[in-house]
């Protein structure tokens, strides 16, 4: 059986930002073939996590100023730049994750979401705005009017739904989430507990 590491997530997360890039070298090292599912993880929070929304507008001091520097190391660590808080946060992600769809069918996810995430955290764009979207889309390669129609077809927004409502199923409550067969992973700082499921695999 190949090796295969299913990775949801939603460009909207900095922690995912961290993991979307880490996972990629490690799939390579092993030989591990990456599934990639665009998720929307607002929708998640919604059905199965709404005590994010609380730890947003009451957030515990320590453990805030912490995830600051926690965010910062992991950032450095990985050669990253992340602006937290971006000026728009949470930022509306439903349709560049439609894009991500888009871009997946077009071989082109890596590329897209790369931008999308640079855009968000590096760049401090509103990722919901159709200019950094057409920007997002023309960085990966995807001509700009297929785009923007083919993210506003039921199909597209179907499949990011039932990308969402799979994860749900399966016991997720956030991005990124990770699975290696039936084995679930939840955030950046698991990835070398992915690493062992994969050789184990």
């Amino acid at each position: 059986m190949a090796r295969r590491i299913e990775f949801y997530f939603d460009c909207s997360s900095p922690w995912t930002y961290l993991a979307f890039h880490a996972v990629q070298p490690l799939a390579t090292e092993l030989g591990a073939e990456i599934a990639w599912k665009p998720i929307l993880v607002g929708g998640v929070f919604n059905a199965v996590n709404q005590t994010v929304y609380d730890n947003r507008s009451k957030p515990n001091p320590l453990k805030a100023s912490y995830m600051l520097k926690d965010l910062a190391d992991w950032a450095k660590l990985y050669g990253l730049k992340i602006v937290f808080p971006p000026t728009v946060f949470p930022v509306n992600s439903v349709k560049a994750m439609r894009g991500a769809l888009v871009a997946l069918d077009e071989g082109k996810l890596i590329p897209y979401a790369t931008s999308a995430f640079e855009a968000y955290w590096s760049d401090d764009r509103d990722i919901s705005k159709e200019d950094a979207l057409a920007d997002i889309a023309a960085k990966a390669g995807l001509e700009r009017q297929r785009f923007f129609s083919a993210i506003e077809a039921d199909a597209c927004k179907a499949r990011l739904r039932a990308n969402t409502d799979e994860l749900i199923k399966r016991g997720g409550f956030g991005s990124p989430t990770m699975f290696v067969g039936d084995s679930m992973f939840f955030g950046n700082d698991r990835l070398p507990l992915v690493r062992a499921a994969v050789e184990a695999a």
